[in-house]
Parts: structure tokens; sequence; C-alpha cells
């Protein structure tokens, strides 16, 4: 159960996550098609101008910003995944993440190896970061 007290309602360990994206406004077009499936559209972008580096955009569902993209041209390949609310979802990300341009990096599928009901489809999105959505509910 989430703790009420926690910052922003949430109770996971994690705050927010930020990746460097080599093409800012490609990656940009590329995030706001594959999430859009799951909820998640930008809530917050900030320009170079306003953080002295490159621009930015803060991707959430709501208001508060949980994953971000920033321009940068020190690129080292990451993992990241989110949550799916069913396994529809899940599918429907992966759909929306190749035809965004991503390249199928595992089908919507179960991967018993991590638990029996882990439904998981993955991604490689334009800078070859791995990029996961994942339903852990049984079908």
């Amino acid at each position: 159960m989430p703790d009420p007290s926690a910052p922003h309602g949430h109770a996971g360990i994690l705050d927010h996550i930020g990746i460097p994206v080599s093409d800012y406004a490609r990656a940009k077009a590329f995030y706001t098609r594959a999430l859009a499936p799951l909820g998640i559209a930008v809530v917050m972008e900030v320009t170079a101008e306003m953080t002295g580096e490159g621009a930015s955009a803060g991707f959430g569902r709501g208001r508060k910003p949980d994953f971000w993209i920033g321009e940068d041209d020190r690129i080292e390949r990451t993992h990241v995944a989110f949550a799916a609310a069913s396994r529809a979802e899940v599918d429907a990300f992966h759909a929306a993440a190749l035809a965004a341009g991503g390249r199928d990096n595992g089908a919507p599928g179960l991967r018993p190896h991590y638990h029996p009901d882990y439904y998981g489809a993955f991604v490689l999105d334009p800078d070859g970061h791995n990029i996961e959505a994942v339903c852990h509910r049984p079908a």
C-alpha cells in the first residue's frame, strides 16, 4: 500500500530517473508515442537556456515527471522498465514503440524465469536504450 506521507504519494525507492539522448527532438517524439499507451506523457520540459546544458523533457502520469530524457553527447546504454496495468497495455506499448521507430528487443510475452506472471515487452529506443513495459498481474 502506498505510504500517504511519502512525497508526491510515491512509496517506491526511486523518485525519478533520467537518461541521455543524442537527438532530443527524435527521442521526445519516440517516447511521446511509445509511452502513450501506458498513460505516460510529457509533464514538464526545460530548455538548454534554463539548465545551462541540453534540453530535457520529463514524462509521467499526472503532474510529476518520473522519467526524464536529456540532450547529451555522452550516451551510455541503460535499461528502464515502465509499469503497465495490464498485458494489453504491454502489447500496445510494444506496437506503439515499434511504430515510433523503436527496434524489437523482445516481443510481448511471459518471462517465467523472473516469475510466473511476469509479462513484458522490450524495445531499443533510437539511442539503443533497452526500454520495457511490464505487467506483474495474472492474466
